[in-house]
């Protein structure tokens, strides 16, 4: 079976999410990615014990981190899924990627960000 996902879905191996870094998360948007999201293994399934687990923490904090500085925080998800479910990864990166499409172009990106914004419609003032 071939699954079909988006072509702007960069995809990054590693052999665990508990290796994930903030600071990886943080590369990922410094160099143009407009959202990112990290598949896990399910929850009490990882094959290094709590690596998954680690991993939600450091993109829950970074959500929270984004918030305070004012980057949407829907910017960044997490997902677990086991490996035969790759019909859902397809689903989760369609997902995304019509994510990043509503969001418009990451705030690290400040010139692409302002051309974006001024072609929004804008919102009625109440």
């Amino acid at each position: 079976m071939r699954l079909q996902y988006p072509p702007e879905i960069k995809i990054i191996m590693m052999p665990c999410t508990g290796r994930v870094d903030i600071l990886h998360l943080l590369k990922a948007f410094e160099g143009g990615a407009d959202v990112v999201f990290v598949a896990g293994c399910l929850e009490g399934e990882c094959h290094y014990l709590s690596g998954n687990i680690q991993a939600r923490k450091r993109v829950a904090k970074l959500k929270k981190d984004f918030e305070q500085m004012g980057f949407e925080p829907e910017r960044l998800e997490m997902f677990n899924l086991s490996s035969s479910e790759g019909p859902r990864w397809a689903a989760i990166a369609k997902e995304m990627a019509e994510r990043a499409y509503k969001l418009g172009p990451s705030p690290v990106k400040q010139e692409q960000r302002k051309a974006w914004l001024a072609s929004q419609p804008q919102a009625s003032a109440g």
